[in-house]
């Protein structure tokens, strides 16, 4: 194998190699976007699906009461 056979074969193998590392870099940075979005979602429905689960507790509530619903009581 001469010297510029060696050269070729190396400038091929760096060649593959970045182009793994490329993809690395992307895929993590479609990983990254993705997490940012996920937690923006999250962030703006907070209320709303705090909202639900308070309902959803209060409904569990009066169902283990036997569908009694409890009141607070009034000073006169």
């Amino acid at each position: 194998m001469t010297t510029k056979n060696i050269l070729r074969n190396n400038t091929k193998l760096q060649c593959v190699r970045n182009k793994r590392g490329q993809t690395l870099v992307e895929y993590a940075l479609v990983l990254a976007f993705i997490s940012v979005v996920a937690v923006s979602v999250l962030a703006a429905m907070g209320t709303q699906v705090s909202g639900t689960y308070t309902t959803i507790d209060r409904q569990l509530a009066v169902a283990n009461d036997g569908g009694v619903v409890a009141t607070q009581s009034r000073t006169h």
